[in-house]
């Protein structure tokens, strides 16, 4: 019998790995083929890497934790995350725990609507092209819904035309842009095979009604009718840490969003702690992390400046944080059903639709950027920043073992997190010891 599934994991980081093994195992009744698969043993092979990619001579591995704590709409989520970087999985995990004590996140999504461009040149007057189009609308989602029926018999597919007319970027004298935006509803898909299928489907039947020509029929990665949202509202007694009153770590939280709302170089690193979180769990579930990329900085501008994708405010003695950006995931199609590490991902995941798995990617982007905003507004960044990677220098020295953490604890006390001083410190060990720490015989 299983344990019931929560990820609320006390001590989980301090475990030896297989007693992290155990834990997993029970609460997802895992075989032995699938702790093979999280151990990486059946991990991509390359005979199938081969087939996913040109020139291909090998795989690359990156570290996988869980960010643990997670709650989204009263469900608990231990979200896989792929990524190398120190302290983004704990500070995940962190942040989560601080708003699950204060009832979790609360999370929405939109439905899997994308837009399908086909650019028209040479078509005349704008107007009239324009009007022609419209005019066809029900012929052209006739045209584009012909290349996927399955899909369209599940509910989803092309569902609207719309028609953009752009100044021309060379001026007044230019040709305008004339834009036809097909509306498709992909359903569990990200979509961009079936979008682009579909848009290069109706181009002939656009150039027939305009008597212009087609080039670009391509999807577009700003999916801003596809939205996920996060919020979550911690009371401020909550936020006290580091010797600091509540209401101060509150204070320097807000007023680091409001220097990101005001000023996009300051927005730009904010978002990159949003992507911090949300592109470690996407690498890991095999989505397009490029186009969410895309996606959320395209949105990041939307109103003519570049700002931040959450903003953070003091409401009634809470800290409010919010969060909306494109989520452009899939559950089916690319590397899903073919990669076993993204299948066990998702299998730890337990979503059961990409509308659920977005409000999960929302809620990490916000986990994320609340730790960042919390010791950037206190104590500063590189405190937590160097405890973690003072871990990895040990290693890069030699350190191995628990020796890794005793050594790492040094560094950090002497305040000099280089390999040269962690070097140093393993040199002047006794002989024993130093084989123990460096996993040597003496």
């Amino acid at each position: 019998m299983s344990d019931t599934v929560t990820s609320r994991l006390p001590g989980f980081h301090k475990l030896p790995m297989e007693e992290r093994h155990a834990h997993l195992s029970r609460m997802f009744r895992l075989t032995p083929e699938d702790m093979q698969q999280l151990l990486g043993s059946e991990a991509l092979q390359p005979v199938l890497a081969n087939q996913m990619i040109e020139n291909a001579v090998g795989t690359f591995s990156l570290p996988l934790g869980l960010g643990l704590n997670l709650q989204v709409n009263g469900r608990d989520y231990l979200v896989p995350m792929a990524v190398e970087e120190p302290s983004v999985v704990a500070a995940v995990s962190f942040a989560a725990k601080i708003v699950r004590e204060a009832g979790g996140f609360i999370g929405e999504a939109d439905p899997s609507l994308m837009i399908g461009q086909v650019q028209v040149s040479r078509y005349g007057d704008p107007t009239v092209a324009t009007e022609r189009i419209l005019a066809h609308k029900e012929q052209i989602l006739a045209l584009a819904n012909s290349f996927h029926p399955a899909m369209v018999a599940r509910g989803g597919g092309a569902k609207d035309v719309e028609v953009r007319v752009l100044p021309a970027p060379e001026g007044p004298r230019g040709e305008p842009l004339l834009i036809v935006h097909l509306i498709i509803d992909a359903q569990e898909a990200m979509g961009a095979n079936l979008i682009n299928t579909m848009a290069e489907g109706v181009a002939p039947l656009i150039e027939q009604v305009t008597g212009g020509k087609v080039y670009l029929r391509i999807l577009s990665n700003l999916a801003d009718r596809r939205l996920a949202r996060a919020m979550c509202r911690i009371p401020v007694p909550l936020l006290a840490d580091f010797e600091m009153p509540a209401e101060e770590i509150a204070e320097g939280i807000t007023q680091a969003s409001r220097f990101a709302e005001a000023d996009p170089y300051r927005a730009a690193t904010h978002n990159k702690g949003v992507m911090n979180g949300i592109d470690s769990v996407a690498i890991a579930t095999g989505q397009d992390w490029r186009a969410i990329e895309a996606g959320a900085h395209a949105f990041a501008c939307r109103n003519g400046q570049y700002r931040p994708l959450s903003t953070w405010y003091l409401e009634e003695g809470h800290l409010v944080g919010r969060i909306e950006l494109p989520m452009a995931l899939g559950t089916v199609g690319g590397p899903i059903k073919i990669h076993p590490g993204v299948q066990m991902a998702l299998k730890l995941m337990q979503t059961t639709s990409v509308r659920e798995l977005a409000m999960v990617f929302a809620a990490v982007g916000l986990a994320q950027n609340f730790a960042a905003l919390r010791a950037l507004g206190s104590v500063g960044i590189q405190k937590g920043h160097m405890a973690m990677h003072a871990r990895c220098v040990a290693v890069t020295a030699g350190a191995r073992g628990d020796w890794v953490e005793k050594i790492a604890n040094l560094l950090v006390k002497a305040g000099h997190v280089k390999v040269e001083k962690a070097r140093e410190l393993l040199a002047a060990l006794p002989a024993e010891d130093a084989a123990a720490a460096t996993g040597t015989t003496v």
